[in-house]
């Protein structure tokens, strides 16, 4: 008898333990679950989040890209005024160069011809071209800061050829005066004035070279890159 209680105590003790291991391991599992959801939730969440970020980012450029076309659109802005430059040489430097090499040839011409309308056309045009040319070189010529020395040794020889076209401007100018109202443009007289101008056409032209090659090589001037600002030669 003693021992049929004992069997059902054993037995009853087993029951009760298999039950309550059953629903200690349903609870673990469904806690493993719980937290790969949440692990999942989270990878949700962030990816959204960076859809959103890249969403707004675009929102951002494209609203960037819409002011820049109006920017451009706009004739107000479009146009800058002269006060927009650093100074006033890139707006009137190429005048010089043009009116040299045109006077240059129309006094060769001329030394053929020998014309009085050509003779005209000569004088006005050294008269101008050596006007700009003074005041793109000495009076409104830019102050660099911060050059490399490759760009110091460029713009050396960019000053040298400046300086010489105004010196051989002047001449050409002072010998085209002389010969158009005091020896009445006799050929050798013209022939003077065209050797003397073909000299400076070569000078401006070689300051021009130099010019461009430190805008365009070494970046100085645009944006008013490696320029002093307040104040000019």
């Amino acid at each position: 008898m003693i021992r049929r209680i004992n069997k059902y105590i054993a037995l009853s003790t087993l029951l009760l333990s298999i039950a309550l291991l059953n629903p200690t391991a349903s609870f673990a599992h469904g806690g493993e679950k719980h937290d790969k959801k949440t692990k999942k939730e989270e990878e949700v969440s962030s990816d959204t989040a960076a859809a959103a970020q890249d969403t707004i980012i675009l929102e951002q450029a494209e609203i960037t890209a819409a002011e820049h076309a109006q920017h451009e659109k706009s004739p107000a802005t479009v146009h800058a005024s002269l006060d927009d430059f650093p100074n006033r040489h890139p707006l009137f430097v190429h005048f010089p160069i043009v009116l040299l090499l045109v006077a240059a040839a129309i006094q060769l011409a001329n030394v053929i011809f020998l014309r009085k309308e050509l003779d005209w056309i000569t004088t006005l045009t050294v008269l101008v071209g050596f006007t700009l040319a003074f005041y793109v070189t000495y009076l409104d010529h830019p102050h660099t800061t911060g050059l490399t020395a490759h760009a110091e040794l460029v713009l050396e020889q960019h000053d040298f050829y400046a300086d010489w076209t105004i010196y051989l401007a002047g001449a050409a100018l002072m010998a085209q005066l002389l010969s158009q109202f005091l020896f009445k443009s006799r050929r050798w007289s013209v022939a003077l004035v065209a050797v003397v101008l073909a000299g400076a056409a070569y000078t401006v032209s070689m300051a021009g070279h130099y010019g461009a090659q430190l805008v365009y090589l070494e970046g100085i001037g645009p944006k008013g890159q490696y320029l002093e600002t307040g104040h000019a030669h």
